[in-house]
C-alpha cells in the first residue's frame, strides 16, 4: 500500500519531440542552448507545479523530464505551456510532441538512454548526452530524489542492455553513420580533405571515424580557436581561425558541421563564388547541427551535396533488420527495470558531480 501511495505522491511525466515525430525544421525551433538551458529548467520550476526537472537538448530531441506532487495531466499541460512560450512558438502543433506519465515516462527514459529510440537503433551517443543533462540539472539543483533515482536507473539499465544484448550489431553512432554517407559520395575517403565546423564532441568522433577511413587530413575551424588547435592538434590535423575557412576552400572535398550558432554559418550567398575555384570538384556538406549551420538551398548549388539529420535516416534503416530480432530481450529488461523503480522508494539524494560505474561515451 505505501508503494502505490509513493507512485502517486511523486509521478514522472515527459513531453518531448523527436526526428520520430518532426523534422528538423519544427525541432531546431525547440532546441535548447547549453548554456541557457539551468535558467530554463529555474523558469520551469517557478510554476510551481514540477518539483524536479531535466531537460534534454540534441540534434535528433528535445524532452523534458519532471517530477510533481500534484496531478500529471496538471504537469504535463505546464510543461506544454512552457516549451511552446519559452520558444515563441504559435503555429499549430498535433502529434509532433509526446506526453507520457508513468509508467510510460520511465519506460521511455530507459528505452532513450539505451538508444532504443535513437535514429540510429542502439547507438551510444545519446547516453552520454543524456548524463550531460542529468549533470547539469544535479549541479543547478533541480533534480531531487525522484528523478535522481529515476535516471541512475537509466543509465544502468543501458549498460545491462549493452552487454547482455547484441543490439549494437553494426554502426552504433551518428559519426559513423555520417562517414557511411560519405563513402557513398566518393569512392574511397582516401586522399580526402575533411574541415570540422565546430569543435564539439559529435565533431570529434565523426573527423576521427573519417581518418580511420582513410581521410589524408583534417582541418578544425572553431569560434574558439584555442579548441581548434586542441582538437586538431590531437587529430593530427591543423587549426584555421573561424573567420578564415574560406581560405581552405579549393582544397577541401568534405566539410562536416556542427556548432551551436542559432544562425547559417554556411549560406548560399557566402559558397557561391568559391565554387569556381574547384573546378567542378564535387563538395560534401553533412550539417549534424540543430538549429542547422547550413542554408538549404545551398544544396541547389553545382557540384554540392547536402545532408543534414535527417537524411542521415535512410543510412540508419540499412541496420534495423539486423537489430530489430534484439528489441524485445532489450524490451523487456526495460519492463523489468521500470516495475521495480515504481515499486521501490527513493533512496537518499545524488551529490552533485556523482560518477557511475561506466564512462561518458559521448
Amino acid at each position: 500500500f505505501r508503494r502505490v501511495l509513493f507512485r502517486s505522491a511523486m509521478p514522472i511525466v515527459a513531453l518531448g519531440i523527436s526526428h520520430h515525430t518532426a523534422p528538423v525544421t519544427v525541432r531546431e525551433r525547440f532546441a535548447f542552448a547549453e548554456a541557457a538551458t539551468p535558467d530554463a529548467m529555474r523558469q520551469l520550476r517557478a510554476s510551481g507545479v514540477l518539483e524536479e526537472a531535466v531537460i534534454l537538448s540534441t540534434c535528433n530531441r528535445v524532452e523534458l523530464y519532471a517530477a510533481t506532487s500534484g496531478e500529471p495531466r496538471a504537469a504535463l499541460t505546464e510543461l506544454r505551456r512552457f516549451l511552446l512560450t519559452h520558444h515563441n512558438y504559435t503555429e499549430p502543433l498535433g502529434s509532433e510532441l509526446y506526453e507520457l506519465a508513468e509508467p510510460h515516462s520511465v519506460e521511455h527514459l530507459f528505452k532513450v538512454a539505451a538508444g532504443l529510440d535513437s535514429m540510429v537503433l542502439g547507438e551510444t551517443e545519446i547516453l552520454g548526452q543524456l548524463k550531460q543533462a542529468y549533470d547539469l540539472a544535479l549541479q543547478h539543483h533541480h533534480t531531487g530524489r525522484r528523478l535522481n533515482k529515476a535516471f541512475q536507473a537509466a543509465f544502468n539499465v543501458a549498460k545491462k542492455i549493452r552487454t547482455e544484448t547484441n543490439i549494437q550489431r553494426g554502426s552504433v553512432s551518428v559519426a559513423s553513420v555520417a562517414v557511411e554517407l560519405a563513402e557513398k559520395i566518393f569512392d574511397t575517403l582516401k586522399g580526402r580533405t575533411v574541415m570540422v565546423i565546430g569543435a564539439g564532441d559529435t565533431s570529434e568522433k565523426t573527423a576521427r571515424a573519417l581518418l580511420s577511413r582513410g581521410a589524408h587530413s583534417v582541418i578544425v575551424s572553431n569560434r574558439s580557436h584555442d579548441r581548434a588547435e586542441a582538437l586538431a592538434q590531437e587529430l593530427g590535423g591543423r587549426a584555421v581561425h573561424f573567420d578564415g575557412w574560406h581560405a581552405e576552400f579549393a582544397n577541401i572535398d568534405i566539410i562536416i558541421s556542427s556548432t551551436s550558432a542559432p544562425h547559417y554559418v554556411l549560406t548560399r550567398q557566402k559558397l557561391t563564388p568559391l565554387l569556381a575555384l574547384r573546378h567542378a570538384r564535387p563538395l560534401l556538406l553533412i550539417d549534424i547541427a540543430v538549429p542547422r549551420d547550413i542554408e538549404p538551398e545551398v544544396n541547389f548549388l553545382d557540384d554540392v551535396y547536402l545532408y543534414n539529420v535527417d537524411d542521415l535516416q535512410s543510412i540508419a534503416d540499412d541496420y534495423l533488420k539486423l537489430r530489430r530480432e534484439e528489441l524485445a530481450a532489450c524490451e523487456g529488461i526495460i519492463r523489468e527495470k521500470t516495475k521495480a523503480l515504481l515499486n521501490t522508494p527513493p533512496g537518499p539524494p545524488a551529490e552533485p558531480g556523482t560518477k557511475f560505474a561506466f564512462g561518458q561515451e559521448a
